[in-house]
């Protein structure tokens, strides 16, 4: 179905919209017909903690670890024995964790202090509006009209 159609519901959150075309689904309705679109949308950055050099430097080994970690499993998977396999793990640990940290410092040094926090962003519409194809349009608002009875 192209973006768009006729209008059959519109709600204030993405969970409202998402229970209305799930509610159309437990009742057969043909939801391939049914589109949820937002509008105004805007960026929200939520501000989660100050970045030091510590943070930073913590951040970049724990993540260096994991994929050492995942490497040096991938490795051990050709390890002719079980001390080979262990060695192979510890090794990639360790490396992925001094190479990790050390690229943890260096981008935040080259941040020069313009950037000392962490942040977590979404999208988020201000409605969120739910659309059906025209020749399916009146059955959908009947359906919903059963949801909102229920509350």
């Amino acid at each position: 179905m192209p973006l768009g159609g006729v209008q059959v519901g519109s709600y204030d959150d993405y969970q409202q919209a998402q229970k209305a075309v799930d509610f159309l689904s437990d009742e057969k309705f043909p939801v391939e017909n049914v589109t949820i679109i937002g509008t105004d949308l805007r960026m929200v950055e939520r501000v989660t903690g100050r970045l030091s050099w510590g943070r930073a430097i913590a951040a970049g080994a724990a993540s260096g670890a994991w994929f050492g970690l995942f490497v040096g499993l991938l490795l051990g998977i050709f390890a002719a024995d079980g001390g080979g396999w262990v060695g192979s793990v510890l090794s990639g640990l360790l490396i992925g964790l001094v190479f990790g940290a050390v690229f943890g410092a260096v981008g935040y040094s080259t941040s020069r202090g313009q950037r000392d926090f962490t942040s977590t962003s979404k999208v988020v519409a201000s409605r969120y509006d739910v659309m059906c194809a025209p020749q399916h349009a009146e059955q959908a608002r009947a359906e919903l009209a059963k949801l909102s009875l229920r509350g």
